[in-house]
């Protein structure tokens, strides 16, 4: 818990210039010129720990605290670097015209992970249907909710795909007889560390992640635009309505 409020407190550090484009410009915010022309890779990362607002900044210190406890008590505080950069790539090739900022996308990846958590170690929980509700819920209201003008949801979809693949591969957990095999007789004993769907979904997982940052990175450094590709790709972002239009 003290380890979470030192990554939220860490946030805090480019206080001064939450309001200021040309502050988070220089800070390191993403904007596509600067990485794709620039040579300016590390924006993918350093754009993470910068916030165009004070509300911004504190409605995701609060989501990693509350996200992040569970995790970390269940697996250890190296799994909050799931999503560390997750988000980035995607939000490149598809916001090209402005700048972007903030963690929602490295939070929407715990909770991607979290959901793949859940499905690849569904035979250890109860209360399995309620639990892949009430999550899915959750995470359908926070996407949907971000469907809005001057949001950048395409790091929310990235970094929450990045965290569920990830989930599968780092938070395996091993089998009720396994963990207990000194405590049982020797006919009940658990000869294998996890199931068999475990290492399937951890397989698969890989090799989507590899395949999709390696083709990410190759159309980011190539200059593409990503709605060259998917024509309505642009409602992820924004859904126009009478009460506001998404512009470019």
């Amino acid at each position: 818990m003290l380890r979470l409020f030192f990554i939220s407190f860490w946030l805090l550090l480019p206080l001064p210039f939450l309001l200021s484009n040309d502050g988070l410009e220089k800070l390191g915010a993403l904007k596509w010129d600067k990485v794709v022309h620039g040579n300016q890779t590390w924006r993918l990362i350093t754009c993470i720990w910068l916030h165009a607002g004070v509300i911004h900044l504190l409605a995701n210190m609060l989501s990693l605290i509350f996200i992040g406890i569970r995790l970390e008590q269940q697996f250890g505080f190296s799994t909050l670097s799931v999503p560390f950069c997750s988000g980035s790539v995607l939000s490149s090739l598809f916001i090209q015209c402005s700048i972007s900022v903030g963690a929602s996308g490295a939070l929407f990846g715990l909770l991607g992970a979290m959901l793949s958590e859940l499905l690849t170690n569904w035979t250890i929980y109860t209360n399995k249907a309620a639990a892949l509700i009430t999550l899915t819920v959750i995470i359908v209201i926070n996407l949907a909710v971000r469907i809005l003008p001057h949001v950048d949801n395409f790091a929310h979809i990235g970094g929450f795909l990045t965290g569920f693949l990830l989930g599968f591969v780092l938070l395996l957990r091993p089998q009720f007889g396994w963990v207990g095999r000194k405590h049982l007789p020797a006919s009940a004993r658990v000869t294998s560390k996890h199931k068999a769907y475990q290492y399937l979904f951890l397989v698969i997982a890989m090799v989507l992640l590899i395949v999709g940052f390696t083709m990410g990175l190759v159309m980011l450094f190539r200059g593409e635009n990503g709605h060259d590709h998917c024509s309505w790709c642009h409602y992820l972002s924004c859904v126009p309505t009478s009460k506001w239009h998404c512009g470019n």
